[in-house]
């Protein structure tokens, strides 16, 4: 067992796992001031949640040990509860539950990510029974699709979700979404286009009205998702190597990129670069770049960050002409720089895009999981989203919603100064 590459899985996992308290700050500043700790227990909620789902049996369905697309048919039975993975196999590189614990924490930002389109406006019960139903039959299978892969004794591949492995025997080659484009971003993008549509718009509903209530806390929940996200993609090569330095510094660079793209957009358009937007700026390159970190140049990778910057500024419009109320921006930053980063890599993947070798295969492959795991989220998270509204309710009372959600979903406020309540 080589102890180097155990230490550096275990600290990325780490890491990531430290990415949802991040959201939790960066959404949490993002919503008005008396619903921040509804947001933010949202993100707390779904650590808990999916945690707990993850080892008792969402593992085993993301990772079967076999080709199998949809439970129950690819459940690993012997992986409920993790019983079967706590003995090292002799050779292993690491230790099987190094894995499971890095893959875990995807698994709980994924789901955590949808929240942000619902916000001000969401029952805690009610999400937490969509997100443990969403994980079980959307997120899970989705996770078996990208990082579902076996070896044979030789090395090769013997086995593999069909979106990396399986396109590579049809088509030749296979799509590439080395730390999760596909199964986080698009996914999570996607089911948050759902909720938004399902749950409706908040009152008051337009262009200036809801705005931040703590730019600091954005700015904050921007710098630790950023940390974290070098766990996120360095981390997926699962060994300290050159793979995992060149994903490294992609992910610096393409950030840094869409950061500035962003705040220039933002100039161009309203004529003031705001922290705001500083701030999504840099976790749309981010979103971009993870499919891609391991697959570029750092130059393409800083082009895919401009790329990804300037649209992702001017995706997020879109709710106020199409009418769905995306609160914080999760299918503007996410849905969209996920679908870019993908899709990039189609032109501009080293040695099989199409701008070096001619041959469009990669994109086209590319395009084929990008929308295979958009639509099967969205309708599913349609399906779960709507029986919930009518059954349970999903959406507070419209008086909750006016006064803030925070005292009454969870009997606290974010802020009481001075012994006032706020």
């Amino acid at each position: 067992m080589d102890q180097g590459n155990t230490a550096f899985i275990l600290i990325c996992a780490a890491l990531v796992l430290l990415m949802t308290p991040g959201l939790a700050f960066f959404y949490g500043g993002l919503v008005k001031a008396k619903s921040v700790i509804s947001m933010m227990m949202l993100s707390f909620g779904a650590m808990g949640l999916i945690g707990v789902l993850w080892v008792v049996y969402g593992y085993a369905i993301a990772f079967p040990g076999s080709d199998g697309l949809i439970p129950p048919w690819s459940i690993d039975w012997s992986a409920i509860g993790l019983k079967g993975l706590l003995e090292v196999p002799d050779g292993a590189a690491y230790p099987p539950l190094a894995f499971v614990a890095f893959q875990a924490t995807f698994a709980i930002i994924t789901v955590a990510l949808v929240s942000g389109a619902i916000a001000d406006r969401a029952k805690f019960g009610s999400w937490m029974i969509f997100a443990a139903i969403w994980a079980t039959i959307v997120y899970f299978p989705v996770a078996s699709w990208v990082f579902n892969f076996g070896l044979a004794e030789d090395g090769s591949f013997a086995y593999g979700g069909w979106i990396t492995y399986g396109m590579q025997e049809w088509f030749g080659v296979g799509a590439i979404d080395f730390a999760g484009g596909t199964a986080v971003h698009i996914n999570a993008g996607a089911a948050a286009l759902a909720l938004a549509l399902v749950l409706g718009k908040r009152l008051g509903f337009q262009k200036g009205v809801h705005v931040p209530h703590n730019p600091p806390f954005v700015l904050l929940g921007a710098g630790l998702l950023w940390f974290g996200w070098f766990g996120f993609n360095a981390g997926s090569e699962l060994a300290a190597d050159g793979t995992a330095a060149l994903a490294f510094v992609n992910t610096i660079a393409a950030p840094a990129a869409a950061l500035l793209a962003w705040m220039v957009v933002e100039k161009i358009k309203d004529g003031k670069p705001t922290s705001v937007g500083a701030a999504s700026g840099a976790v749309a390159g981010l979103v971009a770049i993870t499919p891609a970190c391991a697959s570029l140049d750092p130059i393409w990778a800083i082009v895919l960050g401009l790329i990804a910057g300037a649209v992702c500024a001017l995706a997020i419009e879109l709710k106020y002409k199409w009418g769905f109320d995306d609160s914080l921006d999760v299918v503007g930053i996410h849905l969209v720089g996920g679908l870019i980063g993908t899709l990039y890599l189609g032109f501009f993947a080293t040695a099989t895009g199409l701008f070096w070798t001619g041959d469009a295969t990669q994109l086209l492959v590319q395009a084929i999981a990008a929308v295979s795991v958009l639509v099967y989220s969205f309708v599913l998270a349609y399906v779960i989203g709507f029986a919930i509204e009518k059954t349970i309710g999903f959406r507070v009372k419209n008086e909750d919603e006016v006064a803030g959600i925070d005292t009454v979903v969870h009997g606290e406020e974010g802020y009481v100064l001075e012994g006032t309540r706020a």
